[in-house]
C-alpha cells in the first residue's frame, strides 16, 4: 500500500485529489494539509510514502516544504502539483528535491501513475514539461534518485 500525505489550500481540489487517488486500491491517503507549514508537520508524523504538495499555498509555498519535507524525513518521495510550467517553477522544485511534477491540468491523466512512479524512485513528469525538465536535470547532472 503507497501512504500518502496531500496539501493543498483549496479544500474542493484537496477533495477532488483524494477522490482520484482512492479509486486507486494500492494508494491511501494518511494526512493532508492546507497549507505549507501543516505538510511538513503532518509528513513528520504521518511519514507518508509519497507527499503531493501543491506549489502555491499560505504560510509556506510548496518549494519550501518540498526542501523542508525532504530533510527531515528521507523517506517519503515529494512530488508537486502546479498550474505553472515556467522554467523557473520546474527548476526550483527539482532543486528542492522533489520526484515528480504534475500540472493540474492533467491530474486525471497523470496522477495515479505519477504517484507509482515516483514510489518505486522514479522521475515523473507530466507531458508538457518533461523536456524542460529534463533538459535541467541533463544540465546539472542531478540524479534525481535522492528524492
Amino acid at each position: 500500500m503507497i501512504t500518502v500525505l496531500l496539501a493543498d489550500d483549496h479544500t474542493l481540489v484537496l477533495n477532488g485529489l483524494q477522490f482520484l487517488l482512492e479509486t486507486a486500491e494500492d494508494i491511501r491517503i494518511v494526512a493532508t494539509a492546507s497549507n505549507g507549514i501543516e505538510a511538513v508537520a503532518q509528513a513528520g508524523l504521518s511519514f507518508p510514502d509519497i507527499a503531493i504538495i501543491d506549489i502555491s499555498m499560505p504560510h509556506m509555498d510548496g518549494i519550501e516544504a518540498t526542501r523542508q519535507i525532504c530533510a527531515h524525513c528521507p523517506a517519503t518521495r515529494v512530488m508537486v502539483l502546479s498550474m505553472f510550467d515556467t522554467h523557473e517553477y520546474i527548476q526550483r522544485v527539482i532543486e528542492g528535491g522533489a520526484l515528480g511534477y504534475v500540472l493540474k491540468e492533467e491530474i486525471n491523466k497523470d496522477l495515479i501513475a505519477a504517484v507509482r512512479t515516483v514510489y518505486k524512485g522514479d522521475q515523473y513528469f507530466s507531458e508538457k514539461i518533461a523536456s524542460i525538465a529534463e533538459q535541467y536535470i541533463h544540465h546539472k547532472g542531478i540524479d534525481g534518485q535522492t528524492h
